[in-house]
């Protein structure tokens, strides 16, 4: 995946509000909220679906090595512009991850294709992550 990608928003994308994205002056989103089968959820650049880790902290994850392979953090370049409740967070090999509210962001490696939420509930540590939490 690389992280130069970015997707331009389709017409069709249903945003939960205009605060709950994170775009640049074109409308490029990196990370944004979107309705899909009567759930709304938090999705990265490439539309796919975002998950948070019980086990890390505010501004802090806990998912390396083995983890990180089948869970992916949502990296972003640190001049990602973001909007309000999202941050940015340093990781231990400096890399920038998403975070929402402070809680960081991970993808799952068992989702295939865009609107699949097969991650949530895993190990009953692993969520889909959500506007309101």
């Amino acid at each position: 995946m690389k992280l130069t990608t970015k997707i331009i928003l389709a017409s069709t994308l249903l945003f939960v509000g205009a605060r709950t994205a994170t775009a640049d002056q074109h409308g490029n989103a990196y990370v944004h909220s979107r309705t899909n089968g009567g759930q709304v959820y938090i999705m990265y650049h490439n539309h796919m679906s975002l998950y948070t880790f019980d086990k890390d902290e505010i501004g802090k994850s806990n998912c390396y090595g083995g983890c990180a392979r089948k869970w992916p953090p949502a990296i972003l370049a640190a001049d990602t512009p973001l909007g309000e409740n999202y941050s940015l967070i340093r990781r231990k090999d400096g890399k920038m991850q998403a975070a929402f509210k402070g809680q960081p962001l991970y993808l799952w490696s068992g989702d295939k294709r865009v609107g699949q939420t097969s991650g949530d509930g895993i190990g009953d540590v692993w969520h889909l992550a959500r506007p309101e939490f």
